[in-house]
């Protein structure tokens, strides 16, 4: 086992300063709030759908105050996960390159899943 004998702070010195940590964790926080509000008008809608047809559930998400609101439901659902996940990953992952492959990777996929999210809705609510 290699032996550090430098001390924290000068281990810690060149790893940068995030300087973003409480707006990290405001973001976190005003996503939770809007999902809290996104989710449970998405149950309701969901529930009032349950008996539903087909074409009941398409012109539902075809109306555009849905459409918007599920758009900001994928989009702050993503944008929430991919804080929290960037917070572990930067916490418990102590192997550099794993961290910043790690952070490139969930990045990637909420964007990925994000736009697939997003166009379904747009396809439903526009029609094609």
């Amino acid at each position: 086992m290699k032996q550090d004998l430098r001390n924290p702070l000068a281990r810690a010195r060149g790893l940068g300063s995030a300087k973003d940590g409480v707006g990290h964790w405001w973001t976190q926080r005003i996503t939770a709030l809007a999902l809290v509000f996104l989710t449970v008008y998405f149950l309701v809608t969901v529930l009032g759908l349950v008996h539903a047809d087909f074409a009941t559930a398409r012109a539902t998400v075809g109306k555009p105050w849905n459409a918007v609101l599920l758009i900001a439901l994928i989009v702050s659902m993503f944008w929430h996960a991919v804080l929290g996940l960037q917070v572990v990953i930067e916490d418990y992952v102590h192997t550099r390159w794993l961290e910043l492959l790690s952070l490139v990777l969930i990045k990637f996929l909420a964007v990925l899943g994000a736009l697939a999210g997003v166009l379904a809705v747009l396809r439903v609510a526009l029609g094609s």
